[in-house]
């Protein structure tokens, strides 16, 4: 549709609008406190209206958004200027798509005037083409009644069913990042067949990168569904805090539910719930706290912050593992370099400097290391293939891993002809920090030490290799704990020299 500058003008008219002129001083300046708010309700009409398409145009002088819903009639026009009509209550779903209306009290043209001083509307259905103008000059010079001028259009076929509102001589400024964030939390951009422009440019719901945990809860006033979102660390943003709670595909506030006490993991959280049979305050801005329905909301989420939590705390174990998989590593590989140049320190004979073979859990990486050698000796010169196989070597026997729970981390690393194993596990506060059976070490991951080391990174590693080069110095001697402790401290200095 166009502006109406040029269409023909078959009638002219007045609405009465049937409202006392303080609730419009409440309604337009008052209630509304984000100017960016109407531009919402606009968008919102033209959902309820079957609109497939609304383009948003925002200057410094004026405001437009068109959109190519049903249109109205006279009797529609009447019932747009009626505060607190129940038409939408008695329809509430639009005729066309069925979508569920989300329009209730009718104040979205009126809350205009708390940014412009003049709101022009422009509609047509079928054969009735009609323009209003609301003028805030003029209402403030009438008395207790007013009437807006309707003008009668001719109809335009080329213009299509479909109304356009334009906010002329603004008394506020409108921010284009403002108003998209506005409309990508407060208008339903993923229903289908429907689509907003802002300035000719599509709005898209926003997605977000994580670990998903889809949500379907029942209660006895209706359905609580969504998804939260578990974003990675490094897409965390302590911007716009809080899940959104949605009523028919609109968000009405964000909130934590008590998780801000859980800390930075916080914003990692993202997502949104939504639940249709939640009543809101008129300026859909938050919901009626004590009303029996949002306290059944509340019992629902107490359920929903529970699997958000269990969900957390399961990825955090798996952080923690891997994290505790690459300090055994990454120690194990340090104390081989220190053995392998102090042989005199080792209890497995000299060990070939540069020997990093057989690091791995539970013979992982041993299997894989099979089959590269497999393939390489595929590729054979044919002379190869009369030699006689050399006698196959003895398997290494490795010592059995007794696991206590199936998070048990398990790494091993050959030392020349031998074989160490570390093993982290879970043995109680009580239990010992670490001990040894055979050639396997066992590190204590409820021990006091240990859940503190844990937690710096710059120590962490430190710590694992103090404990098993403990064990081993104490496989080389037995009898002398002072000259144990010596063969300990010159392996830790070698196998972090230079740091």
């Amino acid at each position: 549709m166009n502006n109406g500058e040029s269409m023909e003008i078959k009638e002219r008219k007045e609405l009465e609008v049937t409202v006392d002129k303080r609730h419009i001083i409440s309604i337009g300046e008052r209630l509304y406190t984000e100017s960016v708010e109407l531009l919402r309700e606009m968008v919102n009409n033209a959902y309820d209206a079957d609109a497939t398409k609304v383009h948003v145009e925002i200057s410094p002088e004026r405001i437009v958004i068109r959109d190519n819903g049903s249109g109205m009639d006279m009797e529609g026009l009447k019932q747009y200027f009626i505060i607190g009509s129940d038409e939408k209550v008695i329809h509430s779903r639009s005729p066309q798509f069925g979508r569920v209306r989300i329009g209730q009290f009718g104040i979205g043209k009126f809350a205009s005037l708390a940014a412009a001083s003049r709101f022009e509307i422009i509609t047509q259905h079928k054969d009735f083409a009609a323009r209003v103008i609301f003028d805030k000059n003029d209402w403030k010079k009438a008395k207790d009644k007013w009437h807006l001028p309707c003008e009668i259009l001719v109809p335009d076929p080329e213009r299509g069913d479909g109304t356009t509102v334009i906010l002329s001589e603004l008394s506020r400024s409108f921010e284009l990042e403002d108003v998209e964030k506005k409309l990508m939390e407060g208008v339903p951009l993923r229903a289908p067949d429907f689509s907003v422009y802002l300035n000719r440019r599509r709005l898209y719901p926003r997605s977000f990168i994580g670990q998903r945990i889809p949500i379907l809860e029942g209660s006895k006033y209706g359905t609580v569904s969504g998804e939260i979102i578990i974003t990675p660390k490094s897409k965390a943003s302590p911007k716009d805090l809080g899940i959104d709670i949605k009523v028919k595909g609109v968000t009405v506030k964000k909130d934590l539910f008590g998780m801000e006490t859980w800390g930075k993991v916080i914003t990692r959280l993202k997502g949104e719930i939504s639940a249709d049979f939640l009543p809101i305050t008129s300026d859909r801005s938050n919901f009626v706290t004590d009303s029996e329905e949002y306290q059944e909301f509340l019992k629902v989420m107490e359920k929903i912050v529970y699997i958000i939590k269990k969900t957390l705390g399961k990825e955090a174990d798996r952080r923690d593992e891997r994290k505790a998989g690459r300090a055994v590593k990454e120690a194990l590989q340090r104390i081989h370099k220190a053995l392998a140049q102090n042989p005199d320190l080792s209890p497995f004979g000299p060990i070939p400097y540069g020997e990093e073979e057989g690091i791995g859990g539970g013979g992982a990486v041993t299997g894989e290391g099979k089959k590269k050698k497999e393939k390489e000796s595929d590729i054979k010169p044919e002379s190869a293939a009369l030699k006689p196989k050399a006698p196959r070597k003895k398997k290494r026997r490795h010592p059995l891993v007794k696991r206590i729970t199936p998070n048990a981390i398990v790494r091993r690393m050959q030392m020349g002809e031998s074989s160490v194993s570390v093993c982290l596990d879970f043995f109680g506060e009580s239990g010992p920090e670490c001990f040894l059976e055979g050639n396997i070490v066992y590190i204590n991951r409820d021990h006091t030490l240990y859940r503190r080391e844990s937690q710096r990174a710059v120590t962490y590693t430190m710590y694992i290799a103090r404990l098993i080069t403990q064990e081993i110095s104490m496989m080389k001697e037995t009898k002398s704990p002072r000259v144990a402790f010596n063969r300990q401290s010159k392996l830790l200095k070698d196998a972090f020299a230079g740091e």
